[in-house]
């Protein structure tokens, strides 16, 4: 037994301390290695907070401060348009945007058939929206607040407001082709609106706030508030009151001549004030839903037209002014005037008679003008129509105003002499050729037209607007002598329906063709009738160019002459204007009974 046990307590014995250290090595190197990880990573910890805390600080705080910190923007109310006496033409009023989150929406048929209700919207429409996928969407804009405030009281899940304000127009349809209009942002997009759109916008604040994720503000949270600075109020040059009688007689003269359309403009020759001005057919700026573009653009400043005869102001105030041409010569004026290939004749066939310059303006001589642009010269008659402005905007600033059609001396043709005197081959605005009428009423002194009389700031006070450049194109007695012709052209020439009892009236007709709108030639039957003129011829008060398209009287002094009296004659009694001593009769040769 000893024998047999013997190996088996030796076999312990050997194996005790060998075993011990066997099984040391691989504890230690076991707890070696849970160090190191340790160390590793808290190492890596550290590391990590390093770069959170160090590194990435700015990131992460800015992503905290953009999950609490809101900022709502608090839109500037827009300026108010007034006329020259303070009347109101367009303001804003306070409303409501509606919107939804369809996210939220629990009915969204129910909710579209209540919204539509209210708000007197198409229902169909109105849950599309309501099922559009994203976060947000607006079902209504420019809302009168008790609609809104109806529709809130339904308390519909996911259907909200937010205030905003909408555009009002006091006069409806007054003028509108001027002021122009906005979009559902309050922003600017035609006229007046549009030109001045930074002046009447100001300048929107904002409020930054602190809140939890479901909106609610946070105590002693961030709060900052910048607010907004009103935009200014613009007082216009504009005359209500002129301004509605200018389109009520348009009106009636288009439908009356069975016209396309119209447009007249009311000028102070000596400030470049326009008292008004109009064009039919008009739209109104609350509902543009039928507007077209032909009404909404502003034809007196970004439509180009030839002129006709009331562009012989020019060849005529030219040779006065330069003495080609002294005011009791004759000229013998024949019945027709070849150039070139064309044949030049007068409207009534005549044989030839000795004309003035007076004659010839008065009774439109069509060959008379070409005769006495001769004289001139194409590079001296290109200097005056350059200085009278019609080869470039009058600097109204108004959008798309147009600075007409010229092309210079160099590419004239053959019988460019003959035309363009005459107001063909050349194209000009309304406002262009009022202001030419205005250079001879202001004794020879071109004074830049303007709309805006200044501004009214959010301090209340008021700033007048710059003085327009002037310039002067003729001599006071240039200016005299052709007064005096025009007068006599309304005396007994072909402007004698623009006549004022009391007043004496000088001014000119224009009967002019219409170019075919691709450029090939003249549209047959087609023409646009124009008068302009000043009144008292003695001492002008005012300047009415009134001009209609396509009339189907055709000619000036019959379709534009009675417009131009109308405008005038109201005009004069709204502005107070007295009447003028008469002006001596200029010379001339042919027998006003026979003219």
């Amino acid at each position: 037994m000893t024998t047999a046990g013997t190996p088996a307590v030796a076999g312990r014995r050997r194996s005790g301390p060998g075993g011990s250290s066997s099984r040391g090595a691989p504890t230690a190197r076991r707890l070696v290695a849970l160090m190191a990880a340790l160390a590793l990573g808290l190492s890596a910890i550290l590391v990590r907070l390093v770069q959170l805390q160090v590194h990435d600080a700015s990131a992460y705080r800015a992503l905290a401060w953009g999950q609490r910190v809101r900022t709502i923007e608090l839109p500037a109310s827009r300026g108010s348009i007034f006329d020259r006496d303070g009347q109101e033409l367009a303001l804003s009023l306070p409303a409501r945007a509606i919107y939804a989150r369809p996210p939220l929406v629990s009915d969204p048929a129910g909710e579209a058939r209540t919204v539509a209700s209210i708000l007197k919207l198409d229902p169909a429409g109105v849950r599309a929206a309501l099922k559009n996928t994203g976060p947000f969407v607006y079902l209504a804009r420019g809302v009168e607040p008790a609609a809104a405030a109806a529709l809130e009281a339904k308390h519909l899940p996911g259907i909200g407001s937010l205030p905003e304000t909408k555009r009002y127009y006091p006069g409806g349809v007054l003028a509108p082709q001027v002021l122009g209009f906005v979009g559902v942002d309050g922003s600017g997009l035609a006229g007046l609106e549009q030109q001045y759109q930074k002046v009447l916008a100001g300048r929107p604040g904002h409020a930054v706030v602190e809140a939890d994720p479901s909106g609610v503000l946070i105590p002693q949270g961030e709060n900052v508030d910048v607010p907004s600075v009103p935009g200014s109020d613009l007082v216009l040059t504009l005359d209500r009151q002129i301004q509605f009688r200018a389109q009520q007689v348009l009106q009636r003269a288009v439908k009356s001549n069975r016209a396309r359309g119209g447009t007249v403009i009311v000028l102070d020759p000596r400030s470049g004030d326009i008292l008004a001005m109009a064009h039919y057919p008009w739209f109104d700026p609350t509902d543009l839903t039928d507007a077209s573009w032909e009404a909404i653009r502003n034809r007196a400043v970004t439509d180009a037209y030839e002129p006709g005869s009331v562009n012989k102001i020019v060849t005529a105030a030219a040779a006065v002014q330069e003495s080609r041409l002294k005011l009791d010569q004759r000229l013998t004026v024949p019945g027709y005037y070849w150039l070139y290939t064309k044949r030049f004749t007068d409207v009534h066939p005549h044989p030839a008679e000795p004309m003035t310059l007076g004659d010839i303006l008065a009774f439109s001589s069509n060959v008379g003008t070409i005769k006495v642009a001769a004289l001139l010269g194409p590079k001296l008659l290109y200097q005056y129509l350059q200085r009278f402005g019609l080869t470039r905007p009058t600097g109204l600033g108004f959008p798309g105003e147009s600075g007409g059609i010229l092309p210079p001396p160099s590419e004239w043709s053959g019988t460019s002499m003959g035309t363009i005197p005459i107001g063909q081959g050349i194209a000009v605005t309304p406002l262009q050729m009022a202001s030419v009428y205005g250079t001879i009423a202001n004794d020879g002194i071109w004074v830049q037209p303007r709309l805006l009389r200044g501004a009214v700031g959010a301090d209340g006070r008021f700033r007048p607007a710059a003085a327009g450049a002037t310039r002067e194109v003729v001599s006071a007695q240039t200016a005299r002598a052709v007064t005096r012709m025009l007068a006599y052209a309304v005396r007994v020439g072909t402007g004698r329906e623009a006549q004022i009892p009391g007043y004496w009236v000088a001014g000119k007709t224009g009967t002019a063709r219409k170019v075919n709108s691709d450029g090939t030639g003249y549209a047959v039957g087609k023409y646009v009738a124009s008068f302009i003129g000043f009144v008292p011829a003695a001492r002008p008060a005012l300047v009415v160019a009134a001009v209609l398209d396509e009339p189907a009287t055709v000619y000036g002094g019959i379709a534009a002459a009675p417009l131009f009296q109308d405008v005038a004659r109201f005009a004069l009694a709204r502005l107070r204007v007295p009447p003028a001593p008469g002006l001596p009769v200029p010379p001339h040769a042919l027998n006003p009974a026979n003219g």
